[in-house]
C-alpha cells in the first residue's frame, strides 16, 4: 500500500483511475509470496491482453524478478520495474519498452502526503529480510533487512498528521529487526510515541523473538493499540524446525500468555498443510492451538514456491484436506475472539472508517454502527457482542 501511494504521488501530469476500461496503461504492483500469487498475476496480464490489447502494461513489485522477467521475455509486459525505481513512475510511463530490476539494497526515503479513501495511514519503517524460512523467497526477491532512518519516519508521520492523520500502522518486510544505528523498533516507537501527536499507533506483523521486556513496557501505553500481530507460522515444533523457523511452541505459548494477562488481544499468521504435516502431527498442532490465547488468525494454505528450500519436499497434504484444517483453525479462533470480546471490562476505543458505519477499536476488533456517524473517534462501554461482530446501537 504505501509503495503503490509512492507512485501515486509521482504520477506528475497523470492522473489514476480503478477502471481498467478508461486507463492507457495498467500498473501491477506484484506479489510473489506463493506460485499461486504468480499465477494470479499471469491470469491477470492474460486477460488485461484479451479485453484491451493496446494498453500499455507496467510491472513492479516483489515478482519483478521471477513472473516479471518470464512475462516481458514473453513480450507480454510494456515495461518493469524494480521497488528501488518507482520514483521514476512519470518518466517510465512514456518510456520505450525495458526492464529495470533496480537496487535489492536501495533504501526509501520517500515521504507521502496521504492514503487516497484511508482513515489510517500505513508507515513502512523496513525493507527485506535476513530470515531464512525454508518455504519463503522473500529475502531472495526483497533483499537484506535494512531499516528507513528515524528521521525520515519521524518527517513522514509529522507530514500525514498535517493532513488528518491521528492513527499510524508501522509495516516492513521484517518490522521487528528495524534498527538505524542505535535505534531501535522499541527505541523509534518510544520516540515517535513522545511527538505527542499520534492518537494511536499499531504494529504490523512482528516474530516472537523479537518482544523485548523493553518494546512491550511501550507498546503497553495508551496511545498504543491493544493488539499485536506475532507471527509463529505453526504450532507443532516438527513442522517449525522444517519451515527452518527460530520460533517453538512452548517459548510461543508462553508468551502469548504473557501478553494475555496484559490485556493484549494477540493475531498470528499460520500455515496449513505444510509437506510432512500428518494427522498425527496436525491433531498436536490443534492442540497447542487450542491452548493458545489467540484472538485473531490469518491462516493460509501452504503453496509451493519455487526456488526455496520447502520446494524439494514432497507435498504430502492433500487440498481438501488442508481446506478442512484451515476451516476448524478458523473456527476455533473465531470462538476465541468473541469470548474475549464477551469479556471485555474496558470500554471501547473506536476509530470510525470511510463510511462513518463502522471502525476498529483498539483490539483490532470491527465494530459496525446501526447509525453512520461523522464522528472520527467513539469512546463507549454501550455495545453488543454477537458472534460475527460487536454491534453499537443508536447514534455512537
Amino acid at each position: 500500500m504505501f509503495d503503490t501511494q509512492i507512485m501515486i504521488e509521482n504520477l506528475g501530469e497523470y492522473t489514476t483511475t480503478n477502471n481498467e476500461s478508461q486507463a492507457d496503461t495498467v500498473v501491477i504492483n506484484s506479489c510473489t509470496v506463493t506460485n499461486g500469487a504468480d499465477t494470479g498475476v499471469r491470469q491477470y496480464v492474460s486477460k488485461l491482453k484479451k479485453d484491451y490489447p493496446e494498453i500499455k502494461i507496467m510491472f513492479t513489485g516483489c515478482g519483478v524478478d521471477t513472473e516479471g522477467k518470464k512475462l516481458f521475455e514473453a513480450g507480454k509486459l510494456d515495461f518493469v520495474f524494480g521497488h528501488s525505481e518507482k520514483t521514476k513512475i512519470s518518466e517510465f510511463l512514456s518510456a520505450p519498452k525495458a526492464f529495470i530490476s533496480g537496487d535489492k539494497e536501495h533504501i526509501d526515503t520517500s515521504v507521502i502526503t496521504g492514503f487516497e479513501g484511508k482513515t489510517k495511514a500505513f508507515i513502512k519503517i523496513q525493507e527485506g529480510c535476513d530470515f531464512s524460512c525454508s518455504y519463503c523467497i522473500i529475502p531472495s526477491v526483497r533483499g537484506h533487512s535494512r531499516s528507513i532512518p528515524a528521521r525520515v519516519v519521524i518527517r513522514q508521520i509529522e507530514k500525514l498528521y498535517e493532513n488528518g492523520f491521528e492513527e499510524f500502522v508501522f509495516t516492513g518486510t521484517n518490522v521487528g529487526s528495524y534498527r538505524d544505528g542505535e535505534i531501535d523498533l522499541a527505541k523509534l516507537l518510544l520516540s515517535i510515541q513522545k511527538l505527542g501527536i499520534a492518537k494511536r499507533l499499531r504494529m504490523g506483523s512482528v516474530e516472537p523473538s523479537q518482544i523485548t521486556e523493553e518494546f512491550l513496557e511501550i507498546v503497553s501505553g495508551d496511545i498504543f493499540a491493544k493488539q499485536l500481530h506475532i507471527a509463529i507460522q505453526h504450532s507443532s515444533n516438527r513442522i517449525l524446525k522444517a519451515m527452518s523457523r527460530q520460533n517453538r511452541y512452548e517459548d510461543d505459548l508462553a508468551l502469548f500468555e504473557k501478553l494475555s494477562s496484559l490485556g493484549f488481544a494477540i493475531g498470528t499468521d499460520y500455515i496449513v498443510g505444510f509437506p510432512g504435516e500428518s494427522d498425527e502431527i496436525w491433531e498436536e498442532a490443534l492442540k497447542n492451538i487450542e491452548a493458545m490465547p489467540l484472538t485473531h488468525i490469518h491462516p493460509f494454505i501452504y503453496s509451493k514456491r519455487d526456488h526455496t528450500e520447502a520446494a524439494t519436499l514432497k507435498a504430502d497434504v492433500n487440498g481438501v484436506t488442508a481446506k478442512e484444517r484451515l476451516h476448524t483453525l478458523n473456527e476455533i479462533v473465531k470462538q476465541k475472539n468473541y469470548l474475549f470480546r464477551k469479556n471485555l471490562q474496558s470500554p471501547l476505543i473506536i476509530h470510525i472508517e470511510e463510511s462513518g458505519k463502522s471502525g476498529f477499536d483498539q483490539y483490532f476488533n470491527k465494530v459496525t454502527f446501526e447509525t453512520k456517524t461523522d464522528k472520527k473517534w467513539v469512546t463507549t462501554t454501550e455495545y453488543e457482542v454477537l458472534a460475527e461482530q460487536t454491534l453499537l446501537r443508536g447514534e455512537p
